[in-house]
């Protein structure tokens, strides 16, 4: 394996070595997690089954209400309640288990592409301006794909799935209410088949977000205008996108790379920047394609998000690195209280 030094073999070889030791803990954890996952999944069926049972005797009561002792009528109640309590419980760990088992059997792919890639091929370390060997490719490509999913479970976590957890109380608030309040019944179900639309749309907005199907279909262009629009209805901020030059289909890479860029940009000009106004421009030259995106939010200090990684909350440096690493520039232009404007292009020959 062709090195610069022998710095650059020590990092190079620990790497291997530490993801190496990575894959294995990795395989243990991910076993155990299997296993939990199994353990889990029985006692949300027997709970599951519990629930019933304490809710037809809760049904049955209801039916007799006259004819009960008041004491049996709270019992009956306290044991749905809790019934009801363990089971959500119990679910949401079988969910989070669940997830952390997702997200550790693509970590164990990345991580064996990772070792295959690098033990296969020629590497030599650039230095940093300080004489520090640069961190290797593959660990910031491993990073960046890591925050991008930590972002996308959380926004799951919050957006969706919490969703579906109301709309399963409700359907259960409905079914209870069916045989002794019929009105009020009607009531739940009409406010329910309205949630159940809210959460559609939003599962829609969450698909668009995560990967438009139409990015591959009809390219940059139209899932950009299309986004853009989206973002507008939904925000409620008046978003522009103003194409000019040849529109034409780029590289799928880069077309990937052009919408994600724009589209983080947006959000952090809204959630960071409160901006009520965006302008995107995007024109594709012969040999470049050029997009800028301007907010007139609160901006930021620059220096502080470019040095800094922990106070990056925008990952603009993140941004950089995938622009540069794609042969093209990015600026950007911001200060406290000015808005922002961020500048890139890529090559598109």
């Amino acid at each position: 394996m062709t090195v610069a030094d022998d710095t650059g073999v020590e990092s190079l070889e620990e790497f291997l070595e530490k993801c190496t030791e990575d894959y294995g803990q990795m395989q243990r954890e991910l076993k155990e997690i299997d296993l939990l996952v199994q353990q889990t999944t029985g006692e949300v069926e027997r709970l599951t089954q519990r629930n019933t049972q304490v809710t037809n005797r809760l049904r049955q009561i209801e039916a007799a209400l006259d004819t009960v002792p008041r004491e049996d009528i709270q019992e009956a109640y306290t044991a749905v309640s809790d019934s009801q309590q363990r089971l959500f419980t119990m679910q949401g760990q079988l969910e989070k288990l669940q997830s952390n088992q997702r997200h550790m059997a693509r970590h164990l792919e990345l991580l064996q592409g990772v070792l295959k890639f690098v033990s296969q091929t020629d590497y030599e370390p650039q230095a940093s301006d300080e004489g520090e060997p640069a961190q290797p490719l593959v660990v910031r490509i491993i990073e960046a794909q890591e925050r991008e999913r930590q972002q996308l479970s959380r926004q799951m976590h919050d957006g969706p799935a919490q969703s579906l957890t109301n709309l399963i109380l409700q359907a259960e608030i409905c079914e209870r209410l069916f045989d002794k309040q019929p009105e009020r019944a009607r009531t739940e179900l009409a406010n329910l088949t309205e949630a159940v639309a809210g959460t559609f749309q939003k599962v829609k907005g969450f698909i668009l977000n995560l990967r438009p199907m139409m990015l591959d279909d009809l390219g940059v262009v139209p899932t950009l205008r299309r986004y853009v629009d989206s973002f507008s209805d939904n925000t409620g901020v008046p978003t522009q996108l103003t194409v000019t030059g040849k529109e034409r289909r780029l590289a799928s890479h880069k077309e990937v790379t052009i919408f994600r860029l724009v589209q983080q940009l947006i959000n952090n000009g809204v959630e960071y920047g409160d901006a009520n106004k965006i302008q995107i421009n995007l024109d594709i030259g012969d040999d470049r394609a050029r997009v800028s995106v301007e907010d007139n939010g609160r901006g930021f200090d620059l220096s502080e998000s470019l040095t800094s990684p922990d106070l990056d909350r925008l990952g603009l440096a993140t941004m950089r690195e995938r622009v540069e690493m794609l042969g093209g520039q990015i600026r950007f232009d911001s200060g406290v209280g000015r808005g922002t404007k961020v500048s890139f292009d890529l090559p598109v020959s």
